[in-house]
């Protein structure tokens, strides 16, 4: 646990910005991603929006470790799509973020380094028209306890930025929370203060 940061850089909504080249154009599209099943379904939706598009080119990177990535240049010259957008991801040090570009071909062929530069630049582009967030690594815990302490661990998920993914409240309540990994001594120490109240990792 302690190799891995207290926060990551990433997106928390969408953006786009438009390239265009010597008659070709290239959208980018820029999206906050959870898990690589996400990838198709944003694909699929711009292959439809943009059936007519020659190229569907994408680099995504995921998880804190950044191990998990993958990129395509979907026909175009090995290593002129693909790389050079997630090259633009990797010098803002984002992770959980897919950006597409699409190309639309102007009739012109850009060679090798023209088209390095216009995939790099569509995607640059589009990540300047979103703001990069720095969020917290969540670690997750599971805390039963009894419905009279609600008020108390409540207010210990408000006061430490907790996040709550599920709860179950009746006269025994259970939460499965998600702790900013910078503040999880204190909530721990707090939590463990209270009476009745039981606290394990998930």
């Amino acid at each position: 646990m302690s190799d891995i940061p207290d926060f990551f850089f990433t997106i928390q909504q969408p953006a786009f910005a438009e390239y265009k080249d010597r008659g070709s154009k290239f959208l980018a599209y820029a999206y906050p991603l959870n898990s690589k099943d996400e990838v198709k379904t944003y694909l699929s939706i711009l292959k439809k929006e943009h059936g007519k598009a020659v190229h569907h080119c994408f680099a995504y990177r995921l998880g804190l470790d950044k191990t998990e990535f993958r990129v395509s240049d979907d026909g175009e010259p090995s290593g002129t799509a693909g790389r050079p957008i997630l090259g633009q991801i990797d010098s803002r040090r984002l992770t959980n973020i897919l950006i597409i570009v699409v190309r639309y071909f102007g009739g012109t062929l850009l060679g090798v380094p023209g088209l390095i530069n216009a995939y790099k630049s569509a995607a640059a582009l589009a990540l300047q028209m979103v703001p990069i967030v720095q969020s917290p690594v969540l670690v997750q815990y599971e805390v039963h306890f009894n419905y009279t302490a609600m008020n108390e661990v409540m207010m210990i998920i408000k006061n430490y930025n907790c996040t709550i993914f599920n709860q179950d409240t009746q006269l025994f309540c259970y939460m499965k929370i998600g702790v900013p990994k910078a503040r999880m001594n204190e909530v721990l120490f707090k939590m463990n203060d209270l009476t009745g109240v039981e606290i394990n990792k998930s």
